[in-house]
This record gives structure tokens, sequence and C-alpha cells, in this order.
């Protein structure tokens, strides 16, 4: 029976996909390496390990939405679900590297979101936690098929720096806002009845300005 090793190498920006995606380098490794697999259909949890890095003060501003106040983070700061997602691996013996496509989301509705853009730097301490079938041939030839448990799993860390690249690449000096819909209905009333060509002209007109704050 396989006795299967996931490893992720790295991490890359994969360009011009139909929404924002990363690609992890994945290294597979079996034992015995002259096992024959057929092919592995391969699900990923991935979670992100919160605990596992320090956080600036800066950052700690960004993570009030999240986690609450830093004194309350003993209590609060747990790991977050990112994604879930998953491959076909092909035929290989002994090891093979392929792909793992991560698409992700610019939502500020979702936790995850929150979280990278509130980092300013580093890593971003991920587990990757695996699972699917897999399908092989022992010596003497015969297909087998076995499950993978959740055991398996991968420790990375993935650099802030790629995430804000991919980010920059498909929504360059942008951000998502998502509202209710009625709030919206009533915005672009605002906004038809002002005459108001853009959304920014629209949302700079409804909130102070710098000036007005520090009065």
């Amino acid at each position: 029976m396989p006795e299967l090793n996931f490893q992720v190498d790295e991490a890359i920006v994969v360009p011009f996909a139909a929404v924002p995606s990363l690609a992890f380098k994945l290294h597979i490794t079996n034992r015995p390496p002259e096992e024959r697999i057929h092919t592995i259909v391969l699900r990923a949890q991935i979670q992100l390990e919160v605990t596992r890095r320090r956080y600036s003060p800066e950052e700690q501003k960004d993570m009030v939405d999240l986690f609450g106040e830093p004194d309350r983070w003993s209590r609060t700061l747990r790991s977050l679900l990112w994604t879930h997602t998953s491959v076909v691996v092909p035929a290989f013996e002994e090891s093979t590297r392929v792909e793992l496509p991560v698409p992700c989301t610019f939502d500020f509705n979702v936790a995850a979101t929150k979280y990278f853009e509130g980092l300013r730097e580093g890593d971003i301490p991920l587990c990757l936690m695996f699972s699917g079938t897999v399908f092989y041939a022992q010596a003497d030839g015969v297909l087998q098929v076995a499950p993978i448990s959740w055991q398996h799993e991968s420790k990375f860390k993935l650099p802030v720096k790629i995430w804000r690249e991919m980010m920059h690449f498909y929504y360059p000096n942008t951000a998502w806002l998502c509202l209710r819909r009625d709030v919206f209905d009533r915005l672009n009333q605002y906004k038809m009845q002002q005459g108001i060509p853009t959304w920014e002209a629209v949302i700079e007109a409804v909130i102070p300005t710098e000036e007005a704050v520090s009065k």
C-alpha cells in the first residue's frame, strides 16, 4: 500500500486566470518506490495557523475586526479555515511534482481576506491537510484503490508579498466593497441624483474629509 508524503516547495502567482489564483508547487513521494501510482484524486484543506507568527503594532490594529483587542488574543486567536482545493495527480513512480491550484477572493466579508490584508510583511503560516483516493498497482500489476487519510499534512510559510503581488496583478490600486442591497440602492440613487460620475467620487462625497475628522 502506498506511503505518500506531501511537501509544498513554493507558491507562485498564476497570471490571467479566471479569478485571482496561486499555484502551490507540490512535491509528492511514495514508498515503496517501485510501486506504480496510476493516479491520485487529491483534496486539500488549507488552514491559516495564525498563532504561529508575531504581529507588529500596525498589524494588531488591523486584526481587531477578526480577533478583538490584542489583550484578548489569548482567547480569540485561533486557526482559520482558508479554503478547500483539489487536483488530479497523473501517473508516477517514486516521486512527482504537480501544481495545486488555490483560487483566492478579494471579498472583505471573508475572514481570510481580512487577515491577509492586515499583514504588512513576513510569512503566513499554513497547514495543508490532504485527503482523497489513490489508484496504484502492486508488483503483480493488479490495480488497487486506497483512501488518503487527513493525517497527511504539510506545513508551508506563504510570503505576504506573494499574496500582495497576486492581488495587485488582478486588482491594481483597487479594493472590493460589498454592501447590503438596500444600502447599495440608496447610494446608487444618491449617485444618480447628484450626477456623480464614479463610485469613488460618491464615497468621497459622503465621507468626511481628513480636515473635518481632525476638527
